[in-house]
């Protein structure tokens, strides 16, 4: 049996220990930092395993790096935990009903896949015990990776520097590498102060923040027309002045998301929206207040580690699903419109060129697919991460393994359903797997590990990372 073999062997003989912290993390969604329970089996199952615990790190209380070993190369494996608010959902249930009405929920699969980074950890820390291996594993427990940006505070604290490589994974509907980039983005609140009055009997009298933070809505759709075509603007209304409408609002808050390809183009947009905003308090005699809240860079894939990572995600990232597996998620399956069970098959078609019709319909059929996809690496962007403020200072790899429900987006009920399932511990066994047979061959391949740091050398050039959030501005 090869070192990787027994890597595989030792994941599977805990794979209890992974799978019931999986689900107890599913049990108690935490969003952003205050992820006071999440956090707390990694802490126990670390400690108990070996690994030297710090918590605290960037002014985020529960954050953590645990360490083992010791001497180069160092690789480092990333851990999230937080949820999303407002997806609560009964669990294995194929249609929308929420556990508890306005709760949170594992919308993104975090629960996978802090635990699966935490399988692979162990995994190959037990290899390294068993074989007498040198070098330094560190796993990073990073909360608010879905708003705030916990990895982006680390960074900008200089948590990962000393990392010679780092490694994640996470959730989606299909297998592959990840080889395209993510949109930057800014985060910021803008909240808007007025003057409250009687709005029939004395208006003049008021000044609308609600008024306000409406124009500047209405400023910022326009502005969406002469921004690049890559670039996103998304909003929430925090504060809408309160539920009388015979009130003149004397207090409105948005919530707004700034994204585009490069962490420059992003800023370019949030000095626009500013201005905007400012115009809007100046037509409505309000007062603004700009509240940066977080930011995090785009993601560059270092292509040399993926395609070893890619490799082991062949070998290692199958989820070996039953006729149940697949029965099971057959109700996620039917809750798809028929528009998104056609773009499947389109889908099925452009993965697999070579394959016949018969199997690309029965690819694109099932509920849940079975297969690893083919490796691409594109200039293309995929959502946004604080994973991409790591990529800039150091080499960074990272795998989608599929063990949510074919055709479901992330964020969704269905994802939070699925998040207990069969299918989903065998999603977070293969991640550990991958990752663990990844930081092997980093720690044993000496010119592997020099290729893929010159690549990233090659990669950052003269450009030298800075981070978008403010010295002054904290993790809250």
């Amino acid at each position: 049996m090869n070192a990787k073999q027994k890597i595989a062997e030792m994941i599977d003989a805990k794979q209890v220990q992974f799978t019931a912290t999986a689900d107890q993390i599913w049990g108690t969604p935490e969003t952003r930092f205050a992820t006071a329970e999440s956090v707390k089996p990694f802490l126990e199952i670390l400690d108990k395993e070996g690994f030297t615990v710090e918590t605290g790190l960037a002014n985020m209380e529960h954050s953590f790096v645990a360490t083992y070993g010791s001497g180069s190369p160092v690789i480092g494996i990333l851990a999230e935990y937080d949820a999303l608010g407002n997806l609560s959902q009964v669990a294995d249930l194929g249609e929308r009903k929420a556990e508890n009405e306005g709760g949170n929920g594992h919308g993104c699969g975090h629960n996978l896949l802090g635990t699966g980074a935490l399988a692979g950890a162990i995994g190959i820390k037990d290899l390294m015990e068993q074989e007498k291996l040198t070098g330094t594993i560190k796993l990073f427990g990073c909360p608010a990776e879905e708003s705030g940006y916990g990895k982006a505070f680390m960074v900008r604290d200089g948590v990962f520097d000393c990392l010679d490589v780092a490694l994640t994974w996470h959730p989606l509907d299909t297998s592959m590498a990840w080889g395209l980039s993510s949109l930057a983005v800014y985060q910021v609140y803008y909240n808007f102060k007025g003057i409250s009055a009687h709005a029939a009997s004395s208006p003049e009298q008021g000044r609308s923040a609600l008024d306000a933070a409406e124009l500047m809505n209405i400023g910022v759709q326009f502005l969406r027309e002469h921004i690049i075509d890559e670039g996103r603007v998304h909003y929430a209304f925090m504060d809408a002045g309160g539920e009388s409408a015979n009130v003149v609002q004397p207090t409105a808050s948005l919530y707004y998301f700034i994204r585009a390809p490069k962490l420059d183009q992003a800023e370019s947009i949030y000095k626009r929206v500013n201005k905007i905003a400012e115009g809007a308090a100046w037509m409505t005699e309000t007062e603004l207040e700009i509240v940066f809240d977080s930011a995090c860079a785009n993601y560059l894939p270092n292509q040399a580690m993926t395609t070893v990572m890619y490799e082991n995600l062949k070998e290692f990232g199958k989820l070996n699903l039953t006729k149940e597996d697949q029965e099971y998620s057959q109700r996620y399956y039917d809750s798809l419109d028929d528009a998104t069970k056609v773009s499947l098959i389109t889908r099925a078609r452009q993965m697999n060129p070579t394959v016949s019709e018969e199997e690309i319909q029965r690819l694109g059929t099932l509920p849940v697919l079975d297969n690893v996809g083919p490796l691409v690496f594109s200039s293309a962007t995929l959502g946004s991460t604080d994973v991409g403020d790591v990529s800039w200072v150091c080499p960074t790899a990272q795998v989608f393994v599929g063990c949510e429900p074919q055709g479901t987006p992330p964020h969704s009920w269905q994802w939070v359903a699925n998040g207990k399932s069969s299918v989903a511990h065998k999603g977070l066994l293969a991640a550990g797997k991958t990752i663990a047979t990844t930081a092997y061959d980093l720690l044993t391949n000496p010119e592997l590990m020099a290729k893929v740091k010159a690549e990233h050398q090659a990669t950052i050039g003269d450009k030298k990372y800075q981070s978008a959030i403010p010295a002054d501005v904290m993790p809250k």
